[in-house]
């Protein structure tokens, strides 16, 4: 049962979400031969405030 993690910052549609799991579903299922019932995603949803890069927050950086 393969588990993928995937962390991003908070900010995407549902339909976006959707679309991220249905895509790294079936790229796992087709490159390991998986069945894609048998594929885990779970996608972490960070803060910008709580992403770093450089010792500076992503927040910052976008602003």
């Amino acid at each position: 049962m393969p588990l993928v993690q995937i962390s991003l910052t908070r900010g995407r549609t549902p339909e976006q979400l959707q679309a991220l799991g249905e895509a790294v579903t079936e790229a796992v299922a087709a490159s390991l031969g998986a069945p894609a019932a048998s594929v885990r995603v779970l996608l972490q949803e960070v803060e910008p405030a709580h992403w770093f890069v450089g010792g500076e927050t992503l927040a910052s950086k976008r602003a």
